[in-house]
């Protein structure tokens, strides 16, 4: 085989593989079309206990840190302002209408430390499972900037009941 040919067929497996990346980028996100909740405001959920810069690295199905939900406004890595209340967690992605969760949605709050396109130091990541509008439980994964991930947990914690926002089942693997 010339070198030409070689060349020839290295960039014919490289579109191929591009082209199938796309075409499964783009079943998920008409999988995932509907959005998980509704965009809303922190119109009764009291002051603010805390505002902290983070990461916004993914949401997935819960239990599931490889399994990416494209879902509007959540499908992308992005930088994201978190803000605390007694009542709820607002989630203002960039460049996205603020998510809100209210308390009765969160089931969990744990650290975690991989998920899908991102492994960080033990415990550097923070987990918020809740309730979604689509009736399912899903994770979504935050990274501080300026702080612990520890204080972000346990600012969270009050919110889902959680004792221990230190432990998370997926640290084991």
């Amino acid at each position: 085989m010339t070198r030409e040919a070689a060349v020839l067929v290295m960039v014919a497996v490289a579109v191929v593989l591009l082209g199938l990346a796309a075409w499964g980028w783009v079943r998920r996100t008409r999988r995932d079309r509907m959005p998980l909740i509704a965009p809303s405001e922190l119109s009764d959920a009291g002051a603010a206990r805390e505002v902290i810069d983070a990461l916004y690295v993914a949401t997935t199905v819960h239990d599931a840190p490889l399994e990416r939900i494209a879902a509007p406004g959540l499908g992308y890595r992005s930088p994201v302002t978190v803000t605390v209340t007694d009542a709820a967690v607002a989630l203002d992605l960039t460049g996205q209408p603020r998510i809100t969760i209210g308390s009765d949605r969160i089931t969990d709050v744990t650290q975690a430390t991989m998920t899908i396109d991102r492994v960080v130091e033990k415990d550097g990541l923070v987990r918020v499972s809740w309730l979604a509008d689509t009736g399912v439980v899903v994770d979504t994964y935050l990274r501080p900037r300026d702080t612990s991930a520890r204080r972000l947990a346990e600012a969270l914690a009050p919110l889902a009941g959680a004792s221990d926002p230190s432990t998370s089942p997926g640290d084991s693997e």
